[in-house]
């Protein structure tokens, strides 16, 4: 069902394809409200910069498909709008479900592809090229894309040395973000170590608030938690072994890194309504909680990237007062930093499809989100003064500095039978740890039985 730019409604949650960026250290206090940055810093709050020509498409079609719902849904919906307004085409988002590409499947084999989709894991870019769906970016669009991206985003959207993809959103997420009342109530501070974290979490427990909310209805959630911990606690050699499955997930490190974790989700009281009631918490849930109902909340912090920043958006809360954030807190040497992606992939030769796939390389596209918060770009040439509050801007420069120091996320290296699919995989395998947390040499098995079917295939 396409539903057209006029008419679209809210549904359902999107997941980001991840990297890991090598930033030493985020600076992530004095975190801003939206209302900062209207003085010499918050130039340009107007109408979009126009940085690119596009051409005149009046009377083309243009259909968008995209994982994304709620408050992101919300704000592409507007970036696709000015899209509209300055090609005079007519676009029309469609909603797709996770695992994308098995939507899209449905759509090719219907003859209806969408122009462009917005595939949120590097797999999934490597399968619609591999399924000869993909088409290659255009020369307009490969133009802005060496003008504003580094070579290391502009290689993750590449398949075999040819350009397919666009990345548009990235978020950092490897935050943490806590209620600031619920904090100063409990006589707690930012940890900076996972045994601070955990010390922490147990202080406000005794002030009579449920300290952490996980949102394990979704489990792309449950993937970045263990992500985290395995990156920061067994380093980046390991990470990216395991990320190419050339060793195990029966391997110690992963045994290691699963007790650690099971230090959080084994304490029942530690995680609000228990591992039964985050499991039925899907990921938007689990950040209002946290901030609706001043300092009496269902919980008292919630993990997650900038993109948390468009819930607490829809609640009474202000980022910066009501609402700040820590980097994940360090289980080895250092803590960890990790971000997500979305590409743009044409998946028709058309006119339309390229120029949206222009406009989306261009930091015209990228200034309409990044004014709203919860979006971080990784188009070097987009001003940081477009950034709602100082929050969002010291992400966005921690991602633009890394340049081409980065690493994927290993659920979104993996084949999405494994990494990225509801109930199966990795995603139902943490499901059932944070379910019985104790249970670290089944989990272990349970995701290497899944990994080696997966790799296999």
């Amino acid at each position: 069902m396409r539903t057209t730019l006029r008419t679209r409604k809210a549904v359902g949650g999107g997941r980001a394809v991840a990297a890991v960026v090598a930033v030493g250290a985020l600076v992530l206090a004095g975190c801003g409200s939206p209302e900062e940055g209207k003085g010499a810093e918050g130039k340009g709050r107007g109408a979009p910069e126009q940085t690119v020509d596009l051409p005149k498409l009046d009377g083309q079609k243009v259909s968008v498909a995209a994982v994304w719902g709620g408050a992101e849904r919300k704000v592409f919906l507007q970036v696709l709008d000015e899209f509209e307004k300055r090609t005079g085409a007519e676009v029309s988002f469609v909603p797709a479900q996770d695992p994308i590409i098995g939507f899209l499947e449905s759509k090719v084999a219907g003859g209806e592809p969408p122009d462009v989709a917005m595939l949120p894991q590097v797999g999934a870019i490597e399968q619609a090229v591999a399924n000869k769906w993909a088409k290659p970016v255009g020369p307009e669009a490969r133009k802005q894309l060496e003008k504003n991206y580094s070579d290391g985003w502009r290689e993750l959207g590449a398949v075999d040395g040819e350009q397919y993809g666009v990345y548009f959103k990235a978020a950092n997420k490897s935050l943490v973000w806590y209620n600031t009342a619920v904090m100063k109530n409990a006589g707690g501070q930012e940890p900076k170590t996972w045994d601070e974290f955990l010390e922490t979490a147990r202080m406000i427990y005794d002030s009579g608030i449920a300290p952490v909310s996980v949102g394990g209805a979704e489990a792309w959630t449950l993937t970045d938690w263990f992500e985290n911990v395995y990156l920061s606690q067994a380093g980046p050699e390991k990470y990216d072994q395991l990320a190419k499955h050339e060793i195990k997930w029966t391997d110690p490190s992963v045994k290691k890194a699963l007790t650690t974790l099971g230090e959080l989700f084994g304490e029942k009281d530690l995680i609000a309504g228990g591992p039964q009631g985050a499991l039925g918490t899907e990921f938007p849930e689990s950040v209002k909680q946290t901030f609706v109902g001043g300092d009496q909340p269902k919980a008292g912090m919630v993990f997650e990237g900038d993109m948390v920043s468009l819930a607490i958006a829809e609640t009474d809360a202000k980022v910066g007062t009501d609402a700040k954030v820590f980097p994940f807190p360090a289980v080895g040497g250092e803590s960890p930093a990790v971000v997500g992606g979305d590409a743009a992939v044409a998946l028709k030769d058309s006119k339309g499809a390229q120029a949206l796939l222009t406009y989306l390389a261009s930091p015209d596209a990228a200034a309409i989100w990044a004014k709203a918060g919860g979006f971080v770009s990784p188009n070097k040439n987009l001003d940081f003064a477009t950034y709602p509050n100082d929050v969002q801007r010291d992400i966005a420069k921690a991602l633009i500095a890394a340049g081409d120091d980065i690493r994927f996320d290993m659920s979104d290296q993996a084949p999405q039978a494994f990494g990225g699919t509801p109930g199966k995989g990795e995603w139902k395998a943490l499901q059932d740890f944070l379910k019985n947390p104790k249970d670290v040499a089944g989990t272990q098995k349970a995701l290497e039985d899944a990994a080696a079917k997966a790799y296999k295939d």
